[in-house]
């Protein structure tokens, strides 16, 4: 016979625990890496700015993250978002802990998604603003600023790579909460 299809022989058991106790971890681990994610995200935005001369020292072009309200509600969105994740750990350690708890599951499916929408509204609407940025827009005559803003836009671009990543966590994360509830 073989040790996995027998209960006799623990395969299977031995198996559900096994899964039991690596979503909680999985899902500790994977709240600890898209709070780094949302918090370096927030602080690269919100501590973005250049500053280029022009023709005399006494007239400068600034560029900075708050000129922008869509930059201003992705810094508080992700700030929000690495707030709720970093007390979401209290959660996730007592689903490792305790397996079976569904109701606190459930509490963290629904937050995790509420989540999620603000992830993608933050990140959705930095990424309009970058693309202009990089782009500009030729018909409301909206040119593009990266040329002359080069450390500006690589800045604001690099902090949409870690919003989209924190958003895809809570994505695997809310998977991993529905999976942990069907099988409780």
């Amino acid at each position: 016979m073989m040790k996995g299809s027998t209960i006799e022989g623990g395969g299977v058991i031995s198996r559900r625990k096994g899964l039991a106790r690596g979503l909680p971890i999985m899902d500790f681990i994977l709240r600890i890496v898209a709070a780094v994610g949302t918090l370096a995200a927030a602080i690269a935005m919100g501590t973005t700015d250049e500053t280029l001369p022009f023709a005399t020292q006494f007239i400068r072009f600034r560029a900075e993250f708050d000129d922008l309200p869509s930059f201003v509600f992705f810094v508080v969105a992700k700030s929000l978002i690495c707030g709720y994740l970093v007390l979401s750990l209290i959660l996730s350690l007592l689903h490792i802990v305790k397996s079976s708890a569904v109701k606190s599951r459930l509490l963290l499916v629904v937050l995790d998604t509420i989540m999620l929408g603000l992830a993608t509204a933050g990140a959705s609407a930095a990424a309009a603003i970058v693309y202009i940025a990089h782009y500009g827009n030729p018909k409301p005559n909206w040119f593009a600023i990266c040329q002359q803003y080069n450390s500006f836009c690589e800045r604001i671009s690099a902090s949409l790579i870690g919003a989209y990543l924190a958003a895809a966590i809570l994505v695997i994360l809310i998977i991993f909460s529905a999976v942990a509830i069907s099988r409780n």
